[in-house]
């Protein structure tokens, strides 16, 4: 009877909502009933909620960390479409008017028998090892890369394009499919690099091996790429033996600090800084370019977060941002380009072009997250329905963080400082030709 009663309120509390701030969405409870969140609400998304015990715990530990959990338990689920398109049904933008219109005293007198019903679980699918920020300092880079990208090479396949790039593309136009857009974003790091024949570049967390195949094979080079992924490792060396490239690239297993007595006339860094950690910012930038060769040019792709008034508040971390380190980017942190910038002329760089693409990212990831969303039993049996629940959790919610600009990406071009000539063209129109 008390599961009666709290059906019951929680229908009186959605005709509520209905009337003073319709969603266009409905909810489907724990017994099995529909119930329309608007007086015309459609029932193609549909938030599920599967259990009493789910709200229980959201009532006990009101978090974002809560929600990711029940997420991931199936406990809580939205059928029908992703994050994307409940932002779409909720009007793209903030969900804080929504909350206004809503009488809290009724959603207090909802919520409150939940309090007392039983509801136990969660951080069960969080990173469980150190995080520690830095090196030296019991942070272990490696188990926090292979937690991320040694889920499995076929999982990924199921979103990525042909070549398996995994950082943000260039669109030549917004309608460019992801395999396009990714050819593109590959030629314009080349580009960007000023790579001539018989030049050695070096990847810093080479990925599946797309830019060092692509920078051998179409600009002549000799490519090194190092990563701590086994997954990928063993992915790239058998793409460099699948097109004969064994002569001009080479693949390693290895941490970049401890790459010594070698030289490079190029080196790039794609969406790997991220793994870095602030801490570690100054150290990274003096073995970069201790790699380099005078007047080396260096290309630096990162994700980073808008500066805040201070320092102090910028490292203060949103709990979206800690949802997504913990469960699925362990360690990682973002830096504002400002600070990126400071750390790469303090590092002895001259930096020459910063270029956003923070809507090309939210282009690349909303692709990514529709490919997966239609590949999602794929998906579920190779890495488990909560990893694939995760994911798409994380990959709509980054897509919507580059969309409304709070989260941002810069590709800057940096060269080995010296005295002189730097040796870059007067102009960037061959860039863009």
């Amino acid at each position: 009877m008390a599961a009666d009663r709290r059906i019951a309120s929680l229908r009186r509390f959605a005709a509520h909502v209905a009337e003073v701030a319709p969603l266009d969405l409905s909810l489907r409870l724990w017994d099995g009933a529909l119930v329309p969140l608007a007086p015309s609400a459609r029932s193609d998304l549909v938030v599920a909620v599967a259990t009493p015990a789910a709200l229980t715990r959201l009532v006990r530990r009101p978090r974002l960390t809560t929600v990711v959990e029940l997420i991931a338990e199936g406990a809580v689920d939205l059928e029908g479409g992703t994050l994307l398109d409940l932002s779409a049904r909720l009007g793209g933008g903030s969900t804080r008017g929504i909350a206004r219109r809503i009488d809290k005293l009724k959603a207090a007198r909802t919520l409150l028998p939940f309090l007392f019903g039983p509801g136990s679980g969660g951080d069960g699918h969080a990173y469980a090892g150190t995080q520690a920020a830095k090196h030296g300092q019991g942070r272990d880079d490696k188990a926090l890369v292979q937690f991320h990208y040694d889920l499995s090479n076929d999982f990924y396949a199921l979103f990525l394009d042909p070549e398996m790039v995994y950082s943000c593309a260039y669109f030549p136009d917004w309608q460019a499919d992801i395999a396009t857009a990714q050819r593109a974003k590959l030629e314009m790091i080349c580009r960007k690099l000023r790579l001539k024949p018989g030049e050695h570049m070096l990847d810093i967390g080479c990925g599946w091996g797309g830019l060092v195949c692509h920078a051998a094979q179409h600009h002549g080079v000799r490519a090194h790429g190092v990563t701590l992924s086994q997954a990928q490792h063993d992915f790239a060396v058998e793409k460099v033996k699948r097109l004969g490239l064994q002569d001009r690239v080479t693949i390693e297993l290895r941490d970049f600090r401890e790459l010594q007595g070698v030289e490079f006339d190029k080196i790039a860094s794609i969406g790997m800084f991220e793994h870095v950690g602030l801490a570690n910012r100054a150290s990274y930038f003096q073995q970069i370019r201790a790699l380099l060769k005078p007047r080396g040019v260096y290309l630096h792709h990162a994700i980073t977060r808008p500066m805040k008034r201070s320092e102090r508040d910028f490292r203060r971390k949103r709990p979206e941002y800690s949802a997504i380190i913990n469960y699925v980017f362990p360690g990682s942190e973002l830096d504002h380009i400002g600070g990126t910038v400071d750390a790469l002329e303090a590092g002895g760089f001259e930096v020459h072009d910063v270029e956003g693409w923070r809507e090309h990212y939210g282009r690349t990831c909303r692709l990514w997250t529709e490919r997966l969303f239609a590949n999602r039993a794929a998906a579920e049996a190779e890495v488990g329905a909560a990893k694939t629940r995760l994911w798409l959790l994380y990959l709509a919610g980054v897509c919507l963080g580059f969309e409304r600009g709070t989260i941002g990406i810069f590709q800057t071009v940096a060269t080995k400082r010296a005295r002189g000539a730097s040796g870059m063209p007067p102009t960037r129109g061959d860039l863009y030709a």
